[in-house]
């Protein structure tokens, strides 16, 4: 145990677990939006999937003490890497070291807290209902939480889908360098295979946010409609 402290302590150890625990919140992205993209399928489809979530409950509150852990120490992880880089350079540099870099590199601090403070919002929105209450309270004939009716009214806001579309905007910068800081930090990351791995950390941001955004877009477009006779 002692060693595994100490391992942490180190730079690379810090960002080992920065690297293990943002893989296991990128599968938890995946998993989340496979889930979602149910909408598609028409209202059964997802409010099914939604009570086979809620009848294992064991399940449920496994994955969420244990997700919550993870952002937790990721995020705390983020905060202690940025004092120790600050330690080590008080002094900045004359030439700004940092015009090569890119925007989502320069910003992961910054787009990882708007993340996380977006996150809580997303909760109180579809977890605990506390932003709209009414649709979140809707169940439908079969007393099933309908979660197809509280996602498309909440899309019918503009301000939530805003606010939503900015989130996962920030989401995509802070995918973009993290997936490519995974494999540096694991030190899978090679001179041949950087621009590689640079367009398929691309390419897989572009998957995620893309079908993140079809679900409010398709509903601001009339894609995804209220099913007729529903609320």
């Amino acid at each position: 145990m002692r060693g595994i402290f100490q391992f942490y302590a180190s730079s690379i150890g810090k960002k080992f677990v920065m690297a293990l625990t943002g893989l296991l919140l990128l599968g938890f992205l995946i998993g989340h939006l496979v889930g979602n993209l149910l909408i598609f399928a028409g209202p059964s489809a997802l409010n099914e999937y939604a009570r086979w979530l809620t009848e294992r409950p064991a399940l449920i509150w496994s994955a969420r003490v244990g997700l919550l852990a993870i952002f937790l120490l990721h995020l705390g992880t983020a905060v202690l890497l940025v004092r120790s880089n600050k330690k080590a350079r008080p002094v900045r540099y004359r030439v700004n070291d940092c015009l090569e870099a890119s925007m989502a590199s320069r910003s992961m601090w910054l787009s990882g807290l708007t993340v996380a403070a977006y996150l809580v919002y997303h909760l109180l929105h579809t977890t605990f209902g506390v932003i709209d209450p009414d649709a979140f309270h809707v169940h439908t004939k079969d007393g099933l939480h309908d979660v197809y009716t509280m996602l498309v009214k909440g899309f019918q806001d503009p301000l939530i889908v805003a606010s939503y579309l900015l989130a996962l905007v920030i989401l995509g910068l802070h995918l973009s360098h993290g997936i490519s800081s995974f494999f540096q930090s694991t030190g899978l990351k090679h001179p041949r295979s950087e621009k590689l791995i640079q367009n398929a950390g691309h390419l897989l941001t572009a998957v995620l946010i893309g079908g993140f955004l079809a679900i409010p877009l398709s509903v601001v477009f009339g894609i995804v409609k209220l099913p007729v006779g529903g609320n």
